[in-house]
C-alpha cells in the first residue's frame, strides 16, 4: 500500500470529524431557522402587525412572513449549490453560517410596528429572506459534507449526521422559549422572546471556529483536481437531471409536515384550544426527544435492507398517524395529545434521517451540490412553509381540524408515489453504487486509462501508440 493511500482508521476518523462538524453547524443553522417559527406562532402576529387586525388575520400574516423564508431557500440553494460545485463545499458552509447568524440577530433587534409602523414587517420580511437564502444553501452542503467523507458504502448512514441537527435545532429553539414561557405575558411580548434570536450570535460564533477547521470533502477535492466543475452547474441540473429533481422534491413531502406539528398546532393548541404556552410547547419537546432517537434508525434501515421496503415501513404509518395527532391534541389532555405526537413522529423521522443520503446518491458529484439543494429546497418553498398557511387557513374556513389532518395524509400519500419513482431509478441496493456513482467512476476510470495511454505514447520505443486492441475504452471495460 500507498504511503499516501489513507487507512481504514484515518478514513473512519475523518468520517466522524465531519459528521460531527456537520451535526453542529446545522444544529445551529436550525436553531436559528425554528425560532422564528416558534415566534410567529406566539409573538410576531401581535407585535409586528397593526392591532386593529383579528387575531386570526394576525397569525395568518404571521405565518406569510415564515413562508417568506421558504419562498427565498430555492435562490439559496442555487447560489450556494452553484458556489458548492465551483469553489467547495466548506468555504460555502462558512458563508451560510455567518449569514444566518447576522439575519437572525438582527430579528432580536427589530423595533416593533408600534414603535416603526409599516417598517416593522418589511425590515421582518427582509431578515427572513435573508434567513431563508443561507438555509437553503446550507443543508445540500451539509449532508454532502459528511456523506461525500463517509467510509465506501456507507453514504446514506453519515447522511444522518447533518439530518440530526434539524430535531436538535428544533429542540434547542423549543426549549428556550419554554423556559421564557414562565415570563408574564408583557415582559414576554417586550423583550422575553428576543433573548433565543440574540444567543444566536454566541452559537454562530462557537459553529464557525468548528467549521473553519474542517476539511473538503474528498469527492469534490477529486473533482477540482481533475478541473471537472462545471460553469453553471445548475444549468447543467436542469438540463439532463430535472426529472430526479422534481421526484426529489415530490419525495419530500412527508419531511415538512413538522410545520403542521411544531408551528400551526401551538398557534393552534395556545389561541384556539385550552393549552398554556409552556404546555404545549412541552409536548413538542418531548416529540422532539422521540425524533432525535429514533431519526438515525432511518438511515440505518436503509442500509441494512432494500430501500423500496424500508421506505414503504416509514411513509405508509404516517397515511393514518398524522391526522390521528391532531384529533388527540383536541382532547386538550396532556398525556394523549403528548403520544399522538410522538407517535406520528416516529414514520416521518426516521424517512427524514433516510432521505439525504438517498437524494445526495441521484446527482454526479460535480453537480451534486445544487441538484440536491434544489430538490430539497423545491419542496421546501411549494410545501414547507406552505403548511402552516395552509393549515390556518383551513382552519379558519371551517372552523374545524378535519381539513387539516386530511392535507396531512395527502403529504405522506404524494411522498409514497414519488419516493418510490425516484428509488426506481436510482437503485434499491444501498451497498450498490448509484447510477450517477457508477457514472462518476467511469468517468474516473476513463480518464486514467487515457492519460496511461498518453504515457505510454510519450515513452521511447511506443512512438506507435497503442495498439489498436488495447485501447483506453477497452481497458476502462476489461
Amino acid at each position: 500500500m500507498s504511503s499516501s493511500t489513507p487507512t481504514d482508521q484515518e478514513i473512519a476518523k475523518k468520517a466522524r470529524k465531519a459528521g460531527i462538524a456537520s451535526f453542529i453547524g446545522t444544529t445551529i443553522e436550525w436553531y436559528d431557522f425554528y425560532i422564528y417559527g416558534t415566534a410567529a406562532a406566539l409573538v410576531f402576529g401581535q407585535i409586528f402587525f397593526s392591532d386593529e387586525l383579528s387575531s386570526g388575520v394576525a397569525t395568518l400574516l404571521a405565518f406569510v412572513t415564515l413562508w417568506a423564508g421558504f419562498l427565498a431557500r430555492p435562490l439559496g440553494g442555487v447560489i450556494f449549490g452553484h458556489l458548492g460545485d465551483r469553489i467547495g463545499r466548506k468555504n460555502t458552509l462558512v458563508i451560510t453560517l455567518v449569514m444566518m447568524g447576522i439575519a437572525t440577530v438582527g430579528i432580536g433587534l427589530l423595533p416593533t410596528y408600534a414603535q416603526i409602523g409599516m417598517w416593522a414587517p418589511v425590515l421582518l420580511v427582509f431578515l427572513r429572506i435573508v434567513q431563508g437564502v443561507a438555509v437553503g444553501g446550507e443543508w445540500g452542503g451539509a449532508v454532502l459534507i459528511a456523506s461525500e467523507n463517509a467510509p465506501k458504502g456507507k453514504g446514506i448512514l453519515y447522511s444522518a449526521f447533518a439530518q440530526q441537527g434539524s430535531p436538535a435545532g428544533n429542540l434547542l429553539s423549543t426549549m428556550a422559549f419554554f423556559f421564557l414561557a414562565a415570563l408574564p405575558t408583557p415582559q414576554f411580548m417586550m423583550w422575553g422572546w428576543r433573548i433565543p434570536f440574540l444567543l444566536s450570535g454566541a452559537l454562530v460564533a462557537v459553529g464557525l471556529i468548528i467549521r473553519l477547521k474542517l476539511e473538503e470533502s474528498d469527492a469534490m477535492k477529486a473533482v477540482l483536481a481533475r478541473k471537472k466543475t462545471v460553469k453553471l452547474p445548475i444549468k447543467e441540473v436542469l438540463r439532463k437531471h430535472w426529472l430526479l429533481v422534481l421526484l426529489g422534491a415530490g419525495a419530500l413531502p412527508l419531511a415538512q409536515v413538522t410545520y403542521f406539528k411544531n408551528t400551526f398546532a401551538l398557534s393552534w393548541a395556545t389561541s384556539e384550544l385550552g393549552y398554556e404556552r409552556g404546555t404545549f410547547l412541552a409536548i413538542i419537546a418531548i416529540a422532539l426527544v422521540v425524533q432525535f432517537i429514533v431519526q438515525p434508525f432511518g438511515a440505518v434501515l436503509v442500509s441494512k435492507i432494500d430501500m423500496r421496503k424500508a421506505m414503504l415501513l416509514m411513509i405508509v404509518p404516517e397515511l393514518f398517524l398524522m391526522p390521528a395527532m391532531f384529533f388527540a391534541i383536541r382532547t386538550e389532555t396532556f398525556a394523549i395529545a403528548a403520544i399522538g405526537m410522538c407517535l406520528a413522529t416516529i414514520p416521518h423521522s426516521m424517512f427524514y434521517g433516510a432521505i439525504a443520503g438517498i437524494l445526495a446518491r441521484a446527482f454526479p458529484a460535480n453537480i451534486r451540490y445544487s441538484g440536491l439543494s434544489l430538490a430539497y429546497q423545491l419542496c421546501s418553498l411549494i410545501v414547507g412553509g406552505g403548511t402552516p398557511v395552509l393549515a390556518q387557513y383551513l382552519l379558519n374556513s371551517s372552523g374545524d381540524v378535519t381539513g387539516v389532518a386530511v392535507a396531512a395524509a395527502c403529504y405522506a400519500a404524494v411522498s409514497l408515489v414519488c419516493t418510490l419513482a425516484l428509488l426506481k431509478r436510482t437503485g434499491y441496493d444501498p451497498k450498490a453504487p448509484s447510477v450517477a456513482e457508477k457514472s462518476d467512476a467511469d468517468e474516473l476510470a476513463l480518464e486514467e486509462a487515457e492519460a496511461a495511454a498518453e504515457r505510454d505514447r510519450r515513452t521511447p520505443g511506443t512512438e506507435d501508440g497503442p495498439r489498436s486492441d488495447d485501447t483506453p475504452r477497452d481497458r476502462v471495460h476489461a
